[in-house]
Parts: C-alpha cells; structure tokens; sequence
C-alpha cells in the first residue's frame, strides 16, 4: 500500500510527464511549420517516450493501491526563435524533471518506501540519459550556427529516431 503523501507525488509527476509529451508535440509542430520534418520526428518519439512515462507512473501507482488524478495539463510555449532555441528549452525542460525525480527519490527516502525507492531509480537513469541527449543536440546545433546545409544534414539524421520500448521496462512498470 502506498501512502498518501507518496500518491500524491506520483500524481503531480504523472502530470509532469504528460505536460512534457504535450511539449515535445508542440516543439514537433512548431519544427513541421518550419519544413524541418526530421527534427519534428525527433520531438514526437520524445512526445511518445514522455507518454510511456506517464503510463509508467500510472500503472505503479495502481498497483500500489494507491488511485491516479488527473489534474488539468498547462498548455506548452508554441513559438521559438530557432531550434537552437528549441533544444536549449528541452534541455532545461529534461532538468526540471530530473529536479522533480530526485525530489520523488528524496521523499521516498524520507518515508522509508523502499518499493517507490526501487522503482524510482529506472527514471533517475532514464534522466540521465535525456538530460545527455539534449545537451549533445544543443552541442551540434552550437557548432553549425547558420548554415542551413548542415541544418539539413541534421535534420536527416533526426529523422532516423524512432519510439522503442526500453528494454529494461518491457516486463512490467
């Protein structure tokens, strides 16, 4: 059983994912009306891989016991100044969240919840791994400043991403 201090977190964190696919659907959208289709496809595997957190939440919370509220999702920004714009606002996004993970692990602690300590260390990895991803794109993007070739170039290779379900999570939550 979980107790409700911990439900409650949880809840505010499944909000938290869902408003991060709702993003990355946003930065897909703003990245298609700009004629850069990789880099959109990139933000909706994200937007996808946000999703499946969500559920990753959703599902644990129930199987503790516990029940999921859904709370209203903030609408996200819809404009940037550029992709680089873009990704810099995914990387401070992706900290937020692992600020809002570390907070879960924190009071996980703090109630001797071993179970959501347990559970909660997939996403601090998982974190890692994010915050990682965004800051190699902002990297690139840095480098390539205005040339619109090597803009292109990346946006190819964006195109190549695709949702999988993580390896370590197929089994169960």
């Amino acid at each position: 059983m979980i107790g409700k201090k911990m439900e409650e977190a949880l809840n505010g964190q499944v909000n938290a994912e869902l408003y991060s696919a709702y993003l990355y659907l946003s930065m897909a959208a703003y990245f298609e009306s700009g004629n850069l289709p990789g880099f959109a496809n990139w933000m909706r595997v994200q937007a996808q891989e946000e999703q499946f957190h969500a559920m990753k939440f959703y599902d644990y919370i129930n199987e503790r016991g516990g029940r999921v509220i859904l709370e209203q999702i903030e609408a996200p920004p819809a404009e940037w100044d550029s992709a680089l714009a873009v990704f810099e606002a995914v990387s401070a996004h992706e900290q937020k969240v692992t600020a809002l993970i570390n907070q879960l692990v924190d009071l996980a602690i703090q109630q001797k919840d071993h179970a959501t300590n347990s559970f909660l260390r997939w996403f601090v990895d998982e974190q890692v791994e994010e915050e990682d991803n965004a800051g190699k794109i902002v990297g690139q993007l840095k480098l390539i400043k205005d040339s619109p070739e090597a803009l292109f170039l990346m946006d190819k290779e964006l195109s190549r991403r695709v949702f999988a379900t993580p390896a370590s999570a197929e089994g169960g939550t």
